[in-house]
């Protein structure tokens, strides 16, 4: 995990997307509980949802935490400074996104806060010739400076830029860590969704291939003990292996991370274990 906290921008009403894109439905779940699951998978700090005044939202995962714009509609800029409120002195920096980025991989996030350095506040990945400031770390610290903007009416990310010490990063250099080359080539992480064709034609993708395993009990069970499956989340994988998450079954996330989730997000690369509960723990 990263020394970094998450926060995750809910938006609200898109008129080009003709409904909440938190709330848009993304595999058996929602597109802030993939995006919110795939931060949190990659930070080890809290995970902050910034939502508008009044807004509702889908049910995130328990553990992460939910505030509010103090208004509404004055952009990233106005969302970040109340995710750094909330996060105050228990992370150094956080990963900011938004939410509808369904094909962000964990590998993305690690490699965008490995960047950050002692002579910069702001890590800035340029992807496709753009500037990427909902996919980028801010140090907790910039918190006052960027009140400030918000309070001035100076709401651009750009303005923010101009206050602290920016590291930009290109796709070559984000390239170079070897397992984002691997897992995320196109950098396809930072792909949002503004218009309903986005969505369809995004949704329309093959899911992740994820290996599943079985193990214990459950491996005596007709079929391969192990498997390459396609799916977004854990209660997809199982099913797709004739399982069912229940109180007989857990499964271990690439060695490490025990779920009974349904909703727990899958990207590219993931390894499934499947145990009996019993031997689960």
């Amino acid at each position: 995990m990263s020394e970094a906290a998450g926060i995750v921008l809910a938006g609200g009403r898109s008129s080009r997307m003709g409904s909440p894109k938190a709330a848009l439905e993304w595999h058996g779940s929602t597109l802030l509980r993939r995006v919110t699951g795939i931060v949190r998978r990659a930070v080890d700090g809290p995970v902050i949802v910034v939502r508008a005044p009044g807004q509702q939202l889908p049910a995130p995962d328990p553990s992460v935490e939910v505030t509010q714009d103090a208004r509404e509609g004055r952009g990233p800029l106005q969302g970040l400074a109340a995710g750094l409120q909330a996060i105050g002195d228990r992370a150094p920096a956080a990963y900011l996104s938004s939410t509808d980025v369904p094909l962000l991989h964990p590998a993305f996030i690690r490699r965008v806060v490995g960047l950050l350095a002692d002579d910069a506040d702001l890590v800035l990945p340029e992807v496709g010739g753009y500037p990427q400031p909902l996919a980028a770390v801010y140090r907790t610290s910039l918190h006052g400076v960027v009140e400030e903007l918000v309070a001035e009416d100076r709401l651009r990310p750009a303005f923010l830029f101009d206050r602290c010490r920016v590291l930009r990063v290109g796709e070559r250099e984000l390239l170079q860590d070897p397992l984002l080359a691997r897992v995320d080539p196109e950098l396809s992480s930072v792909v949002n969704l503004n218009e309903r064709a986005d969505y369809e034609r995004a949704r329309a993708l093959p899911a992740p291939a994820v290996t599943v395993q079985r193990f214990g009990a459950l491996a005596a069970r007709p079929g391969s003990r192990r498997a390459v499956v396609h799916a977004c989340t854990l209660g997809v994988a199982a099913e797709a292996v004739g399982l069912t998450l229940d109180e007989h079954v857990v499964a271990a996330l690439n060695g490490d991370q025990i779920s009974r989730d349904p909703e727990l997000p899958l990207v590219g690369g993931d390894t499934l274990a499947f145990l009996a509960a019993d031997a689960g723990g």
